[in-house]
């Protein structure tokens, strides 16, 4: 049986166990996300997929042989759920997987940013020696946007480290978040955050022009969630104006 891992990378411990269960595994060949073009003769003979987050919708998976798709992550609104059971393909997601090791990155990038880390850096190889105390989390007012796995540990995280956390997620009943979090409205939420981190599983946009004038000053912007949630052009903007005093986007409204 043939298994696509169409991530871009992926552990070789599990592949290994995958090719010792018997299994012929093919990986991505692009290391990138693979396009639906490049994705149909991938899937050729090809029964199982471990996917990431390219799409399939009826005609990809009408020409496939797939029995079943398994997405590394927890998001599977790039599969066409009506159209995988007509077909009867299975599909399983994996919401626990990404959990800490995003939820980790996304603290760190975070530090980064705040200490600068990377531009002091980066003057410092160009012979350039400038000291910066940058900023502290504790007690920044963090906006976590989407309570979910990931959100809830990032916020646990940074709790931590003493900043204060507000929770922005109309899905999350008010007894189901912790006493010293607080849960918001999102506009309030944009309005007073210092840290803002998106970590919703939705697709419509939720930080553009109209959010971006709403937000304080020297606001930091993190995505680990999807590209569509902001507005590049409108980011770009607010950076260039000082408005936003840094971003880090780990998805993007157009990838490669």
């Amino acid at each position: 049986m043939k298994v696509l891992i169409t991530t871009s990378s992926f552990g070789e411990d599990a592949i290994q166990l995958l090719i010792k269960s018997g299994f012929e595994v093919i990986n991505n060949p692009y290391r990138r996300k693979v396009t639906q073009t490049e994705l149909i003769p991938l899937l050729k003979e090809v029964h199982g997929v471990i996917a990431g987050l390219e799409q399939y919708d009826y005609d990809i998976l009408s020409k496939s042989e797939l029995k079943i798709i398994s997405r590394c992550g927890s998001g599977i609104s790039n599969i066409d759920l009506d159209a995988a059971k007509k077909l009867g393909i299975t599909v399983y997601n994996t919401p626990e997987g990404p959990t800490q090791s995003v939820a980790e990155l996304t603290v760190g990038c975070l530090l980064c940013l705040i200490r600068e880390i990377p531009r002091i850096n980066t003057l410092m190889h160009a012979g350039k020696w400038e000291k910066s105390t940058g900023r502290l989390l504790k007690d920044m007012k963090i906006l976590v946007i989407g309570y979910g796995r990931i959100g809830k540990t990032v916020a646990n995280i940074l709790s931590a480290i003493g900043a204060r956390i507000f929770i922005s997620d109309p899905f999350v009943k008010d007894e189901d978040i912790p006493g010293n979090f607080t849960k918001i409205d999102l506009i309030k939420g944009i309005s007073k955050a210092d840290v803002i981190t998106l970590h919703s599983s939705g697709e419509d946009l939720m930080l553009g022009e109209k959010e971006f004038g709403l937000v304080k000053s020297g606001v930091y912007i993190l995505n680990a969630a999807r590209g569509g949630l902001i507005d590049e052009a409108a980011l770009e903007q607010a950076l260039v104006s000082g408005k936003v005093a840094g971003a880090w986007l780990d998805t993007f409204q157009q990838e490669p």
